[in-house]
């Protein structure tokens, strides 16, 4: 369940009068993205204005730093994985920007002394701080802090109320969820929300002052991204000023391998169009449920204990996008390809739009089927794997060479001593040909048949 908050209209438990004068929101027709997830590197992600500032960060710094505020400033840094102190340092890493999506997030009101969480869809146009990864932090206009959002952004249900009536131009299917950068940020990509030609570099930590301009109609190639792996194709991409795309549920694994691009290497595209890469394997390793470990970390030292569980788990999603081990497979290293249920991307392969509402998609993308490991390229295509299949490992030897007849009692001499003593022999009822133990019941060295786990050796090939 998902609480709609429209621009300009007051939370019931602010942090902070929504009218003191921390921010101001602007009106905004949320665009649609591709895929209901978005790295905070994306360029043209948010949105800015030549109005100076749209946050007052040393404002919002003074109100919770006034002794008056003592325990809200303390609820205010424990809901961002920080201490009081640490506060100014924070906020001096912050960015400014505006909401060009309707964008998931994580909020906080401020009840009974504490910080209670609840989740929320921000209206595009909605000011907001994010941090050095491009993570929304803080909502300007009343202070509230921000977290990722850790659901299923495509299985959400957004109530209405409050005053928060349904906008205009609402699609939930062009609901966003941000996923940090993998990397920190030294400028943000923005678009100007009045002026969508005008694009603007952000320095990081900045308010507006050193903004610099530049032109989003000005067209710019697609670079050659084939082997490199996704979050390399990723950040090569959000330099160039193309946004990074995936026919996928949620996203792929930072070290998977790009296989191919939609549209391919040379073509020229405007600012944040997107390019879809395929990659050697649809499993995704940073679902629609949270950050997976391959993500880069928040830059904070200290985490939210409230988000203790979201990493390398996807929150609530993790069995919609990381496929458990193959029966009978126990401390298995290598992860197993997703079940064929599973197998069916859920975002849309058209339809797709940049900041200039073009279509940065072809019918001709094609995402790899999810049989294939990210680590393992499907037949005839890239590099062969630093790690090797595990149908490759000599484990899978045991089985056929090792019989019970093939390991003679006389080959394991210590096996002696799990027989009866000499000095005991058995009662004159059982045969004195059974004095000694079978093969079988012997502690023998090798591995019978029967013995090695399901693991040792897969009964098919599904790497080969």
């Amino acid at each position: 369940m998902v609480k709609a908050v429209a621009v300009g209209v007051p939370s019931l438990a602010p942090f902070f009068d929504e009218h003191s004068g921390l921010g101001q929101d602007a009106q905004v027709r949320s665009l649609p993205a591709h895929g209901g997830l978005q790295q905070g590197d994306t360029p043209g992600l948010y949105g800015g204005s030549k109005q100076p500032t749209v946050c007052e960060v040393e404002r919002l710094e003074q109100f919770l730093a006034e002794p008056a505020n003592g325990h809200k400033s303390q609820a205010w840094a424990r809901a961002l994985g920080i201490t009081r102190e640490e506060i100014p340092d924070y906020l001096e890493r912050l960015t400014p920007v505006l909401l060009r999506h309707d964008t998931l997030v994580k909020n906080h009101d401020y009840k009974k002394g504490k910080a209670a969480p609840y989740d929320s869809l921000l209206q595009a146009g909605i000011a907001i701080l994010v941090d050095q990864r491009g993570l929304p932090a803080v909502k300007c206009s009343c202070g509230n802090p921000l977290r990722p959002f850790q659901g299923d952004t495509s299985r959400i249900s957004v109530t209405f109320g409050d005053g928060n009536k349904k906008w205009r131009g609402y699609e939930r299917s062009s609901v966003v969820g941000v996923r940090p950068a993998s990397r920190k940020l030294d400028h943000i990509a923005l678009v100007d929300v009045h002026t969508p030609a005008r694009g603007i570099s952000r320095p990081v930590g900045t308010t507006g002052e050193d903004d610099s301009a530049f032109d989003t109609h000005r067209r710019r190639a697609v670079p050659n991204l084939t082997g490199t792996t996704f979050g390399q194709a990723s950040r090569q991409l959000a330099d160039t000023g193309l946004a990074a795309g995936y026919d996928g549920q949620g996203l792929p694994p930072e070290a998977a391998r790009v296989t191919a691009t939609d549209p391919p290497a040379g073509t020229e595209l405007r600012f944040g169009e997107y390019v879809t890469l395929s990659v050697a394997g649809g499993a995704s390793g940073r679902g629609q449920g949270g950050t997976g470990t391959s993500e880069a970390p928040s830059e904070n030292s200290s985490k939210d204990p409230s988000e203790g569980t979201h990493q390398g788990t996807h929150g609530g999603a993790s069995g919609r996008t990381t496929a458990p081990p193959p029966s009978g497979a126990p401390g298995a290293t290598t992860t197993p390809p997703p079940p064929p249920s599973s197998s069916g991307p859920e975002a849309p392969t058209s339809g797709t739009s940049g900041a200039s509402g073009t279509s940065g998609t072809s019918p001709g993308s094609q995402t790899p089927p999810p049989d294939h490991l990210p680590s393992d390229p499907p037949p005839g295509s890239g590099p062969p794997s630093s790690n090797p299949p595990p149908a490759s490992a000599p484990a899978a030897s045991p089985r056929p060479s090792a019989p019970p007849a093939s390991v003679p009692a006389a080959t394991s001499p210590p096996q002696v001593t799990s027989a009866p003593p000499p000095a005991d022999p058995p009662p004159p009822s059982v045969p004195v040909t059974t004095s000694a133990p079978p093969p079988m019941s012997a502690p023998v060295t090798g591995v019978p048949a029967g013995s090695e786990p399901a693991s040792a050796e897969p009964t098919v090939g599904v790497f080969t």
